[in-house]
């Protein structure tokens, strides 16, 4: 098992309890995508909020165009989206008082997380979340 997987499941392991809202920033309605299976499994688990400008809703659940027009607490936000985003996403977090960031596979960028980290945000890179979870719950 790669350490970093063990060290995801080690850091979240009591936070995973606390969550009961997931922002899936980047979910696609395409079945074919990752984000639309990772959301599927969690939906078993989390209220989901769909993050897409480009969707009008995933599943019956309405879609924001941005996190900052949720209207509700999000306790995570799940990132599905290329790298080069990745700052804007941290930002906006940072405003709106969110203190949890998971990056999907493929999604590093190493200058927001340390400015998510200097935020007090927790931030977990690299990772598919979905299978981290199902570990954690094993």
């Amino acid at each position: 098992m790669r350490d970093h997987i063990v060290k995801s499941i080690i850091d979240l392991s009591m936070t995973f309890e606390d969550i009961r809202t997931i922002a899936i920033v980047g979910l696609s309605d395409n079945q074919d995508r990752p984000s639309y299976g990772v959301a599927e499994y969690l939906s078993r688990y989390f209220r989901i909020i769909p993050i897409n400008p480009k969707l009008d809703n995933w599943k019956g659940l309405k879609s924001y165009a941005s996190l900052s027009e949720v209207p509700e607490k999000i306790d995570l936000i799940n990132v599905f989206r290329n790298p080069e985003f990745v700052p804007e996403i941290v930002d906006e977090a940072i405003k709106l008082g969110i203190k949890r960031i998971w990056l999907q596979l493929g999604v590093i960028h190493e200058p927001a997380k340390k400015k998510a980290e200097e935020h007090g945000i927790e931030v977990v890179m690299d990772e598919c979340l979905a299978v981290v979870h199902r570990l954690k719950k094993h």
